[in-house]
């Protein structure tokens, strides 16, 4: 009998330990391969997934950037949009008036200067920082001088070299203006970016450039009654031939005098925020 017990125990230690060690290293190594992928992706069985690398972040990213400036085109406001890595696309409005009485010829002009605009840009910054070279249009270019004209009745003017005396019962009186052309593409170049790649987001933006906005066009309308420098022979500015073709003269001259002014000089001076 003990012999018999004696022969079990020694099948039983030589079997059952090599088969204890086969079984707990297939289960080391199935642990293991499991906590590996779900170290890896968060979840067990899944395939880990690249992380982006930070060029294909960078560029999948928008950055946009606004301001306000002061200007030779009034006061105004901008928004810049970054197409590619040396480029912007810039969008602004500019907006002003000022009235001022002058004399032209012995007429009294009561003037107001309206500057209203709005401009589209390109900036191209070739050596990838501040400097910039902006080619663009004026697409509304509303810039225009407007006022009342008149002589005080019994005052002596002047119309295209003759003279004549305003009648004091019909002073002579009307209306004068200078515009533009609806539309004039623009060019300047300048230092500083609405949309800057890197560093602190607020940006001054410094620019000089010109607007081609074509010959000016004066237009002169005169009414009322024109005496005779003595005084005498009083009669209505549209019933006299000669009156009508001074006062067609004497826009005439204005347009001549202004015609050389076909380019706008800009100035700007602005400062910004970049969003992103």
């Amino acid at each position: 009998m003990r012999t018999t017990l004696l022969f079990a125990v020694l099948v039983a230690g030589s079997i059952l330990p090599p088969a204890l060690s086969s079984s707990q290293s297939g289960s080391s190594e199935v642990m293991s391969v499991a906590k590996s992928s779900y170290s890896s992706t968060g979840e067990p069985g899944a395939s880990p997934e690249p992380s982006p690398t930070p060029a294909a972040a960078q560029s999948s990213r928008w950055r946009m950037g606004a301001g306000v400036r002061l200007s030779s085109l009034g006061i105004g406001g901008e928004v810049a949009v970054a197409l590619t890595r040396r480029t912007n696309i810039r969008g602004g409005f500019n907006a002003f008036s000022y009235n001022r009485n002058f004399t032209y010829d012995t007429i009294l002009y009561g003037g107001t200067l309206r500057l209203q605009s709005a401009e589209a840009h390109y900036d191209w910054y070739p050596l990838g920082w501040g400097f910039h070279l902006s080619p663009g249009i004026m697409a509304y270019n509303g810039n225009k001088l407007s006022g009342s004209a008149g002589v005080p009745g019994g005052s002596t003017f002047t119309l295209n070299g003759s003279q004549y005396v305003s009648d004091p019962s019909d002073p002579v009186a009307g209306t004068g203006k200078i515009g533009l052309n609806s539309y004039a593409p623009t060019l300047m170049l300048g230092f500083g970016n609405l949309v800057r790649r890197t560093g602190r987001r607020l940006a001054i933006n410094f620019e000089v450039g010109v607007a081609y906005h074509g010959t000016p066009q004066a237009t002169l309308n005169l009414g009322g009654g024109i005496c005779s420098p003595e005084g005498l022979g009083c009669e209505t500015i549209s019933s006299d031939p000669d009156a009508l073709a001074n006062v067609a003269a004497e826009q005439a001259k204005i347009n001549h005098n202004i015609s050389a002014y076909k380019v706008y000089p800009v100035i700007s001076l602005g400062i910004g925020y970049r969003f992103r």
